[in-house]
């Protein structure tokens, strides 16, 4: 569990902080490749987020979310909060 700034908790979806939601990901199995790489290394890097590989736009880290303590509704590709 995450702790908001508010002091509200809340759960983390039950998979590792690099694997992304399959609803939030292209079709395209090399596409998908190259964007867990790209967030693997924003991971391993401690960056906030990565550039998508395609599109170089600029793409929110799960563990940037994560921190934040709840999921703002926007959709992100690596909300940790889609279950």
């Amino acid at each position: 569990m995450v702790t908001s700034s508010n002091g509200e908790r809340k759960p983390l979806a039950g998979r590792p902080l690099r694997q992304p939601h399959d609803s939030r990901m292209p079709d395209d199995p090399a596409y998908q490749q190259e964007i867990i790489q790209a967030h693997d290394d924003a991971l391993a890097g401690g960056g906030a987020g990565y550039l998508d590989p395609r599109t170089g736009l600029f793409v929110l880290s799960a563990r940037f979310l994560a921190a934040r303590g709840t999921c703002c509704g926007r959709g992100c590709r690596h909300c940790p909060y889609v279950k």
